[in-house]
């Protein structure tokens, strides 16, 4: 087995996590790996409808990432109740744009990624250019995004989020090239003029003393390779995408994505499961 999957496979995972563990998995073609997760998330249901929830849950959408395995599943209730959370129920501003926790109205870069995809799949893509033009308008400063909207840091892995999340849902709903496809780009474009001496990137884009992030990288390189697949990026992008993921090859040790930023409190360099997914999401992609 991969030495970068079983490792994943071997680490607690939160209820992102576990999603993108999925789209990794789906995305290698693993699809009864993935349905088997899904399978536990739905387990772990909770009663307003978020999947996958484990002890004291704060996080209102991160459970939107496990969606598309709980379709593969054929689990048509447990699917209705997510989807019925995320358009309905979950908390949100006045003009609708999805609060990322339960208890405080913070809009998080995070959530692109876990609520756009789904939405495009779920045949609301309507709702998933809403959600990714209110995050925009909130987070996005000259094609970097901050963290959350009290956070005023341009963080690294909050550009990577919106940029894959933004391929993952033109995968989905190859239509929302046109509303979504340029943002997708500028924001890969602007990340990539912040790349350091060694290929990869700071914690914080702008701040050249913040530690080494290599999941950025990853994350850059797997929506570059998606970009070029589904047409919306030129080819050269290809090989920007190649570099990308040449640079995070030195801090892979057996089987572990190092120097990336770490669970839990990811603000500190370290290990996470979303580290591990997007490795094997970029090298998928790349074919």
């Amino acid at each position: 087995m991969n030495p970068v999957l079983l490792t994943l496979l071997a680490m607690q995972r939160q209820n992102w996590e576990q999603g993108v563990a999925i789209h990794a998995l789906l995305d290698l073609g693993l699809t009864d790996l993935a349905r088997r997760l899904a399978r536990d998330a739905v387990v772990h249901q909770s009663p307003d409808g978020r999947l996958g929830t484990i002890g004291g849950e704060r996080g209102s959408v991160n459970s939107a990432a496990i969606y598309q395995g709980v379709v593969l599943l054929d689990a048509a209730e447990p699917a209705r109740r997510q989807l019925d959370w995320i358009v309905e129920r979950a908390p949100r501003a006045a003009d609708g744009t999805l609060y990322h926790l339960l208890d405080a109205p913070e809009v998080w870069a995070d959530s692109v990624y876990m609520v756009v995809p789904m939405l495009a799949l779920a045949g609301r893509p309507d709702l998933a250019v809403r959600q990714a033009e209110g995050h925009r308008a909130r987070l996005c400063r000259d094609g970097l995004y901050l963290a959350a909207d009290n956070r005023p840091k341009c963080w690294g892995t909050g550009s990577g989020w919106v940029a894959a999340g933004l391929a993952r849902a033109i995968r989905h709903d190859p239509a929302l090239a046109a509303p979504l496809a340029g943002h997708a780009r500028e924001v890969i474009d602007t990340c990539l003029r912040w790349r350091r001496g060694d290929g990869l990137f700071g914690d914080v884009l702008d701040d050249p003393g913040s530690f080494r992030e290599a999941n950025l990288a990853q994350m850059l390189a797997y929506a570059a390779y998606t970009g070029v697949a589904d047409g919306w990026l030129p080819g050269s992008y290809t090989a920007v995408a190649d570099s990308l993921r040449a640079a995070v090859a030195p801090f892979v040790v057996d089987g572990l994505v190092t120097s990336v930023c770490g669970a839990p409190t990811f603000d500190r360099p370290g290990t996470s499961a979303e580290a591990q997914a997007f490795h094997l999401m970029a090298e998928a992609a790349a074919g």
